[in-house]
Order: structure tokens, then C-alpha cells, then sequence
């Protein structure tokens, strides 16, 4: 679909009027683009990174119903959260799947246990779908014998999923462009176009892939914002003010061999109450998030701080004491910046995850929300265009958020040839929907196998190479595979294999490879890198001090 030479196709194919333009290539405007494409309209996408580079790569992989939004009395975005779950689990099986959670209860934890009881009755009423229980003590170590066994008093285990993230992007924006849609990357809007009366009706679009395509003006009937914690920069120049707090989520990310689990624990931590989760994902362990108000420009590659850093180290420290982990056993760390309303909360935790909607001078701005509630905020984003556009209904809300799967006879073949696993078949489907054939047909033998440790196949970076418009080498490997959270050294080590697996569909010269190497080292070791250097190592090295304290208030 997007094999050598399309970018330079669908750009000279801008020239002419659209229905609808959308602004931003995260999940947000993803689900958009696939609204649009399948209600018949006419509708070009363009994002000025990667596809999913910003928040949707860098979430926490959670589809969850937000069950600590209940404590806010966030009432309404928890139900239409566990019901856009479900449909996500129904439709995404392979890509989105179920995660078992132990919430476990400490003595001395506030809010007490059974807060989060009665929590979780009302989270199961609203998903009508009973599944959770109490566990004593000697239950949950049962389940997960590597915790703190000091004072626990018991806890709850529930399910939510988890999904990669950027993979789900790729399949919604795929599914858009078979609809009809037109979709680039590393395509910046530098102006919008006004109207006479200053109504905003195009864009001014450059090329940032490097292949010196012409700047085009490109007009519109409806121009749609859905620039996630960027959204601010469009709507002030449409006229509009700044309304958005930026907050970052840092992860850390260890081994499954130093941090193994089977489902995903929640716990308070021990210094300031805040729920940290702890998860297997993608043959890794996953620790997060934070809530840190940042600052910096958005342009710049957001990293964890020391004080993120520390602070995640000592909730796993006092949770899985036996473990005796340390700084020098995280792998990897990610950080994320996620836009929500800013209403003036002290505490970051507090403002609202709903999302909104604003229009300024014809621009159409959605952000906020959540990861989980995609298919609802393009809705309403459409809902709001069609006003404008005059024509055209959205397709009933019923519908599939994600296209079925092929059927069991088209792939029959493919997949018995192939000699793949069960989990791996499913893993295949739900990453690349109908296009996992195409994946299997491309593939050589001996490519069926996994990188490394990872559930990722060689296959697919040959068919990310091929088909999946890959610009850099970050697009690669953070994006169209996670290898670079998954693997130890984001992949360096392997980088001989990958180059002389791709080199021919990429049709990279050995110069462009050799400075592609070196800017994803520098990106990888400045911005993933757990001895980076803008973490403190100081107070890092120091986190067994402050550990024994937060043992002793745990205790």
C-alpha cells in the first residue's frame, strides 16, 4: 500500500478539492480518517512526524474503562470507556486482548480496600460483565508469589486489555486508506488558509521526508485539528486560545527475566497513594505512569527525568522487594506527553481525561480523551463536520471499530505452510487485518521467526520495509515494530541483520544507512536510554536509601 514511490504519487495527487483535511496521524485523527474514508467522503490526512510518533506510541498500552476516573466521579467517560473496550476486544482480537489485574491492598492504604471494592462493583455494572473478586493475602501471593508479603492484606483481581499502541494506529489509518482515504507522514502544516472573512478553509503543506517535493496548497470545505497536545498551536492561529495542560507519562521498562508477572498488578505507592501499574507486555515488563506537568518545547523528544526515574524504581523496589532490583536492571524507559483540559487542579491527576470539542473560525479542533474512547471522539469530530459540510450522514455507531478479519479459508493455507503457532497466527491477524496474507506471501523462509525474545517476526520488518511507508529508521523500529522497547539496546546489536534484511525494499544507499544508524543510536541512547544522561545518576544511585523509608510507611 505504501511501497517505494507513494509519497511522491499521493503528492502529486493533492492538487484538488477536498471534503475534509485532518490534521494530526495519532489514534485520534486515525479514527477519524477511517470515519471519514468509510462515510464516503473525500478526505486526506496528513501528519507532520511519523504516523502514532506523538502520545499514541508512547501511551501505556492500556484499553481500560478507567477505573480510577470513578474517583473523580468521571462517571460517564468510565461508561463509555468499558463499553468501547469491549467492542475494541471484540474487533481487535490479536491486537487488542483481555488483562488480568491484581489490585493489591497494603495496610495503611488510602483510599482502604474496600473503596476500590465498591469501585469495581459499579466498574462491572457499567460494563455488564461481572469479573471481579476478592483474593486474601495468601490468594494473591499465590498469584503472585514475588510480592512484599509484609502487612498485605489482601486484594481484588479484575480484567481490562492492552494492545500495542502504535500497530493499532497503523491498522485503523491502512483501513482508511482502503476506504479511499489519502494519508502522509512527514507532512507539516506551516499555514492555514483563511477565507476573506477569516474562516479557515486549506492548509500549507511541506514536505519533511527530505525528498524535495514542492510546498502545495491544498483548500478544503472542513479542516479538522486532531493534533493531540499540539492542538493549541493550530487553534491560535485560527484564532482561537490556548486551553490545553500538556502532562507527561515516563515508563520504565525491565526484563521479563528480573521482573517477571503473568498479569498486570496495580498498587499505591508508597510515597504520595498514586496508582502505579506494573504489566507484561510484548515479552517485557512495563512500569508506569507518572503525571508531571512538561514544559518543554513539543518538538523536542520527550524523556523521563530523574524524578520520574526514582520514583517508579522505588514503587517496584517496595512492592517486589525480594527481587532486589535496581537502576541497573531497567532495560529502557519511554515517556509520552498526553493534552488534557486545563482547569487550574494542583494536582495533574485531577483534571478530566473527557474530551472536547471547539471551532474557531471554521477550524474544528478535538483533543483530550483517551486511547480507549477514539471511535467516540471521531464521531463527534465528524458529526461536527457534516454540519459544516451539508451533506453526508455517519455510518451507524453499531458498526465495527476495526474491519473483521479475514476468514479462516483465506488464510488457511498460508498459515499451515507457515507452521505458525496459535498465539502467533492471532498476533499476525490483528496487527495486519487483511493484509496478513500479503505479510505471509513476502515472507522468505526462515523469516517466520522471532527477533530476539520478542513475539516480533522477522517477516514483519521485512513487510514494514516493503509496504508500510517507512521514512527513518525510528519509524522502523519504535513504530512500525516496538523492537526498539522490546529488544535490550533498542536493537543496535542486531543492526547488521536488519540492514541487510531491508536494504533492498528501503533502497537506502550505504551513506543514508550509515547516517540512519547514527541518528537512532543518538535517539535511543539521549531519549530511551536508562543511563541517559539528563538522569541524575547521583540520586539515582541513592534510591536504596529512600526505599528503606518507604518500606517502613508501607510497613
Amino acid at each position: 500500500m505504501w511501497t517505494k514511490g507513494w509519497r511522491e504519487r499521493v503528492w502529486s495527487q493533492l492538487d484538488q478539492h477536498w471534503d475534509l483535511i485532518v490534521i494530526g496521524g495519532g489514534i485520534t485523527g486515525a479514527g477519524i480518517f477511517r470515519e471519514a474514508a468509510k462515510s464516503g467522503l473525500k478526505v486526506l490526512l496528513v501528519e507532520q512526524n511519523d504516523f502514532a510518533a506523538g502520545t499514541s506510541s508512547r501511551s501505556s498500552k492500556l484499553v481500560h474503562g478507567g477505573l480510577r476516573y470513578l474517583k473523580n466521579a468521571q462517571v460517564k467517560l468510565t461508561y463509555e470507556s468499558v463499553h468501547e473496550r469491549e467492542h475494541l476486544l471484540r474487533d481487535g482480537r490479536g491486537l487488542v486482548s483481555p488483562l488480568g489485574f491484581l489490585l493489591v491492598n497494603y495496610q495503611g492504604d488510602r483510599p482502604p480496600a474496600w473503596v476500590f471494592g465498591a469501585g469495581l462493583i459499579l466498574y462491572d455494572i457499567l460494563a455488564k460483565k461481572w469479573s471481579h473478586r476478592y483474593y486474601d493475602s495468601f490468594d494473591i501471593l499465590e498469584l503472585c508469589p514475588t510480592l512484599k508479603e509484609e502487612q498485605l492484606r489482601g486484594g481484588y483481581r479484575f480484567f481490562d486489555a492492552q494492545t500495542d499502541d502504535a500497530r493499532l494506529v497503523l491498522r485503523v489509518l491502512r483501513e482508511g486508506v482502503q476506504a479511499g482515504g489519502y494519508a502522509l507522514n512527514y507532512s507539516a502544516v506551516t499555514r492555514l488558509l483563511k477565507t476573506s472573512d477569516q474562516r479557515v478553509c486549506g492548509i500549507v503543506l511541506e514536505d519533511r521526508a527530505g525528498q524535495g517535493l514542492p510546498q502545495m496548497e491544498i483548500k478544503a470545505k472542513v479542516v479538522i485539528n486532531a493534533t493531540g497536545a499540539w492542538a493549541d498551536v493550530l487553534r491560535q492561529a485560527a484564532g482561537g486560545a490556548a486551553r490545553l495542560r500538556k502532562l507527561r507519562g515516563s515508563h520504565l521498562i525491565f526484563s521479563q527475566a528480573r521482573l517477571p508477572l503473568a498479569r498486570a498488578v496495580s498498587v499505591l505507592h508508597p510515597r504520595d497513594h498514586r496508582p502505579v501499574f506494573i504489566f507484561p507486555w510484548e515479552g517485557i515488563t512495563l512500569v508506569g505512569t507518572t503525571d508531571m506537568d512538561h514544559p518543554d518545547d513539543l518538538n523536542a523528544e520527550p524523556h523521563i527525568s530523574a524524578g520520574e526515574f526514582v520514583y517508579l524504581l522505588q514503587a517496584v523496589q517496595a512492592l517486589f522487594p525480594r527481587l532486589e532490583l535496581t537502576s541497573a536492571d531497567v532495560q529502557g524507559t519511554f515517556a509520552g506527553v498526553r493534552p488534557v483540559i486545563d482547569s487550574g487542579k494542583q494536582d495533574p491527576s485531577k483534571e478530566s481525561r473527557e474530551y472536547v470539542l471547539w471551532e474557531d473560525n471554521g477550524l474544528i479542533t478535538v483533543s483530550g480523551g483517551k486511547l480507549t474512547t477514539f471511535r467516540l471522539m471521531a464521531r463527534s469530530a465528524l458529526k461536527r463536520a457534516i454540519r459544516q459540510l451539508g451533506k453526508h450522514t455517519p455510518r451507524p455507531l453499531d458498526e465495527h471499530i476495526l474491519d473483521p478479519l479475514p476468514s479462516g479459508e483465506l488464510l488457511a493455507k498460508d498459515f499451515s505452510d507457515a507452521g505458525l503457532p496459535a498465539n502467533t497466527r492471532m498476533r499476525i491477524l490483528g496487527r495486519y487485518g487483511c493484509e496478513a496474507h500479503a505479510l505471509l506471501d513476502a515472507a522468505v523462509p526462515g523469516l517466520l521467526t522471532p527477533v530476539g525474545g520478542t513475539p516480533s517476526l522477522w517477516a514483519e520488518l521485512l513487510w514494514a520495509a516493503h509496504a508500510e511507508g517507512v521514512v527513518h529508521l525510528s519509524d522502523l523500529l519504535m513504530r512500525r515494530t516496538r523492537l526498539g522497547l522490546t529488544l535490550p539496546q533498542g536493537g543496535l546489536p542486531l543492526m547488521d541483520q536488519i540492514r541487510s534484511l531491508t536494504t533492498a525494499e528501503l533502497d537506502w544507499t550505504d551513506a543514508y544507512w550509515q547516517a540512519e544508524i547514527d541518528a537512532y543510536s543518538n535517539l535511543w541512547h539521549a531519549h530511551y536510554n536508562a543511563s541517559q544522561n539528563h538522569i541524575d545518576r547521583t540520586s539515582v544511585q541513592d534510591e536504596r536509601v529512600g526505599i528503606e523509608s518507604l518500606q517502613e510507611h508501607v510497613a
